[in-house]
């Protein structure tokens, strides 16, 4: 569930692990798909998906799962909601349109990418401007 956020936060308690192979399972429900996608190094996936070891809030931070860890829960749901506040500030067409740009250009070249944006968003191109 941690990896279907786009911003993740958590407290300096909070304990992480990647159990299918303690009960006997190679299929997930989506972590193992997600991990490689969120910039994570494949060398600490493996060493947690195979292992089954819990990892620390600290940890996470270092290899980027988490943005941020705070030492309370009111600290970080504090920072949650101020950062939801600040987002929704935002024009709703611009945050779903960066979100979806960021998501498509994860898992694609540049150059698709960046046709992506064009078809996305076709005004950008007015007078071939991107020919």
């Amino acid at each position: 569930m941690t990896l279907c956020a786009d911003i993740r936060i958590c407290v300096s308690t909070t304990r992480f692990a990647v159990k299918e192979v303690d009960i006997g399972l190679a299929a997930d429900i989506g972590t193992l798909s997600r991990l490689p996608k969120a910039n994570v190094p494949m060398s600490f996936i493996k060493d947690v998906a195979l292992t089954a070891r819990i990892f620390t809030a600290k940890e996470a931070l270092t290899v980027g799962i988490v943005s941020a860890v705070y030492d309370t829960k009111a600290e970080a749901l504090a920072e949650a909601v101020e950062k939801a506040k600040l987002i929704s500030s935002k024009s709703p067409v611009a945050v779903m349109g960066t979100k979806e740009v960021l998501n498509f250009s994860r898992d694609h070249s540049v150059q698709d990418g960046m046709s992506d944006v064009f078809t996305l968003t076709p005004s950008l191109c007015a007078d071939d401007a991107c020919s």
